[in-house]
């Protein structure tokens, strides 16, 4: 008998030693900056070519009226200024520099636009407008310079010129609605690298949507991949990875062309004595700059934005010091 109970306890260690071994490498995640006292929500965020790292705060408690809030920061995370967006409403969201006129372009989520900000003293001006029951999520560009922004609620890509002006419905498609939770459809956006597809993050419904291109022109949208936990913002890579931030697992997830996940970094590991996440608390928005993966921790506790529960909800509401997050951009190899 005794024999009998030690070689199934050295199986069953075993196994747990495989599973281990075959556990996602998840690399290290470290605070790179903190917002302000008082200061809630980080949500988009972008990198200029000299290292600066630009983030906007999607304030769901800030009173009505308040100004939405841009963040800069040095590639150390010590904080340079602070802007108010003149113009807009405090629901910040997507943001990034036009490759070509250099403007800044910030979504207003809650004022159903695109604006171009002064980043130093937060003049605006409206570079995009669009049409019905908006969601403006996130933006992303062509090699023409043309203007892409997710719409989460009416299941739209809008397009518009490098000066901006009147969006278009470039796609409109079911597969970019979502009736799940968190409420958001259409979320981040890029091309791949030869401009045939583009790809976009479903929320709600933890998909990730390929839209055909041939010379610019949109074909049928298809789910490319499923089961990203809460697919927020996305990046492709050099390879045409898919880099996402899984905003209902506390991950970046990456994909290859296959739709197979080849790699997941970064975890959740509790607040800290600051009030802070420790890692990555409902991740938002990434960046690559630097070999390095700069990610927004939106903390947002959806009973207050939604009126839903979610199972990072008393967490979320636990946290009095909002940060950014920083992990080296590096694949580990695939557990067998």
């Amino acid at each position: 008998m005794f024999a009998f109970w030690r070689a199934g306890a050295c199986l069953i260690a075993l196994a747990f030693w495989s599973l281990g071994a075959a556990a996602w490498e998840r690399g290290t995640v470290e605070k790179f900056a903190t917002l302000p006292a008082g200061q809630a929500n980080p949500e988009g965020l972008t990198v200029d070519r000299h290292g600066d790292v630009y983030v906007t705060t999607f304030a769901v408690t800030a009173p009505a009226g308040t100004p939405g809030q841009l963040f800069v920061f040095d590639s150390r995370g010590n904080l340079k200024r602070q802007v108010s967006v003149a113009g807009s409403s405090s629901f910040l969201l997507g943001l990034a520099f036009h490759p070509q006129t250099n403007d800044l372009l910030v979504i207003d989520f809650g004022g159903k636009q695109v604006l171009r900000v002064n980043p130093n003293s937060g003049n605006s001006s409206v570079f995009m407008t669009v049409t019905g029951n908006a969601g403006l999520n996130a933006l992303n560009f062509d090699s023409a310079g043309n203007v892409y922004v997710s719409d989460s609620f009416q299941g739209i890509i809008w397009r518009t010129g490098p000066r901006g002006g009147a969006g278009v419905a470039w796609v409109q498609d079911s597969l970019l609605t979502t009736t799940g939770v968190p409420p958001f459809g259409a979320n981040g956006l890029q091309f791949n690298s030869g401009e045939t597809s583009l790809f976009v993050a479903n929320t709600g419904n933890d998909t990730i949507v390929r839209i055909p291109v041939n010379a610019g022109a949109p074909g049928t949208p298809v789910v490319f991949t499923n089961s990203v936990n809460g697919a927020d913002g996305l990046f492709l890579d050099s390879d045409d990875n898919i880099w996402v931030a899984a905003n209902q697992a506390d991950e970046i997830v990456v994909i290859n062309k296959d739709g197979q996940a080849i790699a997941k970094l970064g975890d959740f590991g509790g607040i800290d004595a600051s009030g802070a996440p420790i890692g990555l608390l409902f991740p938002a928005s990434p960046a690559l700059a630097g070999g390095f993966i700069y990610v927004t921790n939106l903390s947002l506790d959806l009973r207050v934005a939604v009126g839903a529960t979610a199972v990072d909800s008393g967490w979320a509401a636990q946290v009095h010091s909002h940060t950014i997050a920083r992990l080296r951009a590096v694949i580990p190899a695939v557990p067998h």
